[in-house]
């Protein structure tokens, strides 16, 4: 009982912390800083978009948005191609050739990108890959590459091997056996793991930071960054601009729900 009752209590508590932050950002997005300044929680006095019609009219945010959704879509799809087909041939090497491959991308996940920021830079001013869209997709690619090995692997190597037993026996090729039997098998990890990529790439900011100066280039969260700046003071375009950085993540995880379930939960249950 008493184990019931904290629970009940840390999970109220816990749901208050993003719940209350979530709605001043929301409500304050419909009002005029007078009204987020005295009346943080209560409702607008008037609902309008005028916040929404300023933030694409006369900033930069509506650019970034699309420049955003570029990258973020190509990262993640690129990323997701070559993490499945990496994740699968070392999933079927059994061989310590597959385990020193896996452990090399398991030592990826211990570098982080940020002491590698001079070399990053120096070779893609040499590619002439800054202020370039592709540039961001490439060291995006790049950086999440490992982590979405690592899951994936995980997943494939849960696989039955009768299954690739039996089609290499009817005379599939090791593509279309990774066309055809893993890839449709493993769609709950790979929703996972797509959510997964599609949450880092897109709040990515040290990156696009480090490479882009064009005002055109600019992804979401870097014209956020200055936006802040611009309008310090000015709370409810802050929250305005919160907010629409937030729809694509939340739109993503309802779209994909049921695959980021099933991709959390898969192999829990042996039988």
């Amino acid at each position: 009982m008493i184990y019931k009752s904290i629970r009940y209590v840390s999970l109220t508590i816990f749901a208050l912390l993003i719940i209350i932050p979530s709605a001043i950002v929301v409500l304050g997005s419909s009002k005029t800083d007078a009204e987020v300044y005295n009346k943080p929680l209560a409702l607008p006095e008037s609902w309008n978009l005028n916040n929404f019609r300023f933030l694409f009219e006369v900033s930069n945010v509506g650019r970034s948005f699309m420049n955003s959704v570029i990258v973020t879509g190509f990262s993640v799809t690129i990323t997701l191609v070559l993490a499945s087909m990496c994740a699968f041939a070392i999933s079927r090497m059994i061989t310590v050739t597959g385990k020193i491959l896996f452990s090399l991308f398991a030592v990826g996940l211990a570098i982080p990108g940020q002491v590698n920021l001079v070399p990053i830079f120096i070779l893609f001013n040499d590619l002439q890959l800054t202020n370039k869209l592709s540039g961001i997709v490439l060291i995006n690619v790049v950086t999440t590459l490992p982590i979405s090995v690592f899951i994936l692997t995980a997943f494939f190597r849960e696989l039955p091997k009768e299954m690739y037993e039996a089609s290499e026996v009817d005379g599939a090729t090791p593509f279309r056996v990774y066309r055809s039997i893993a890839l449709p098998l493993s769609r709950p990890a790979m929703g996972a793991t797509a959510i997964f990529l599609f949450v880092i790439t897109w709040n990515e900011l040290l990156f696009p930071l480090l490479l882009i100066t064009d005002n055109d280039k600019r992804t979401l969260p870097l014209t956020l960054l200055s936006f802040r700046g611009e309008f310090f003071s000015n709370y409810s375009m802050i929250f305005t601009a919160v907010l629409v950085a937030s729809i694509p993540m939340v739109a993503m995880y309802l779209l994909m729900q049921r695959s980021f379930i099933s991709g959390l939960t898969a192999g829990a249950v042996k039988g």
